[in-house]
């Protein structure tokens, strides 16, 4: 008798960082995980533990996401695709040249939109498969700061549920689509930002540890809803805010305090007891 074959996922920007910690989290939970990264020595190297499969992928290139879809389907159905990739940039939006902001769209958003769609192609033919999109907390409410990396993540939110209403208005019942908002992640993303004052709002809440949020994206993957937010508190906080933009606006000196003081709070959990 022979064992089920474990379901294919494909994570990208699986290279470090919680894209690496999502693609362990599925790989213990019995997923056969394609892991992806512009970087393709360093995603070999994250692959090695689990397997050995990884492949290079550029996400801002439709093609390359497509390949990656008819090599991951050469082992089975594709029944997850997480985007995760994706880049910060802080600082007031008009300190950003236009080259730097179209990257941010374009790996953020239009990558995302990318492989949610290549994996589409292939899911909708096969009757299953979910696509899994890390947003962030930045993606429910304008984030002081984090402009233009909200507005990047604002976008797939909108394009995630829309395309979500779409697969069921065409009859797809068992094709999902889900966003993952985690608050602040204590990744390479955030390391150098201590001392960035563009960054604060990262550091306005809980400081999570990718092994929590990669956690939380399993359970996802495994039952799956359009939007999901950790800690669900923190989701209900700017959730709030986004409904009273008044509010949100005043409270920007709050906002500010409150991301100096985590910033300090994360210092301190850094640095040995000797050196304080």
């Amino acid at each position: 008798m022979t064992s089920p074959a474990r379901p294919v996922a494909v994570v990208t920007g699986a290279a470090g960082g919680l894209g690496r910690a999502i693609a362990t989290a599925l790989h213990a939970d019995g997923w056969s995980v394609l892991l992806t990264d512009l970087d393709p020595a360093a995603v070999a190297t994250a692959a090695t533990p689990l397997g050995g499969w990884s492949a290079a992928l550029d996400v801002r290139d439709e093609a390359a996401c497509a390949a990656v879809v008819a090599t991951a389907t050469g082992r089975g159905d594709l029944a997850l695709w997480v985007n995760n990739a994706g880049i910060l940039v802080t600082g007031p939006s008009w300190d950003h040249d236009g080259p730097t902001r179209r990257r941010v769209l374009d790996v953020n958003t239009l990558g995302a939109m990318n492989g949610t769609l290549a994996a589409l192609a292939v899911m909708r033919a096969q009757g299953h498969g979910h696509v899994l999109n890390v947003v962030s907390l930045a993606g429910l409410v304008a984030a002081p700061g984090e402009t233009v990396y909200a507005a990047s993540k604002h976008a797939l939110l909108a394009f995630s549920l829309g395309t979500l209403s779409d697969l069921r208005m065409a009859g797809y019942r068992r094709v999902h689509v889900s966003c993952l908002c985690p608050d602040g992640i204590w990744t390479p993303m955030l390391h150098d930002r201590l001392d960035d004052p563009g960054a604060l709002a990262s550091f306005t809440g809980a400081m999570l540890t990718a092994r929590r949020v990669a956690d939380r994206a399993v359970r996802l993957a495994r039952r799956p809803r359009p939007v999901v937010t950790v800690p669900r508190w923190r989701g209900a906080q700017v959730r709030l805010l986004d409904a009273l933009p008044g509010l949100a606006v005043a409270l920007t000196p709050l906002v500010r305090a409150a991301g100096r003081a985590g910033q300090r709070r994360q210092r301190r959990r850094l640095t040995p007891p000797d050196r304080r």
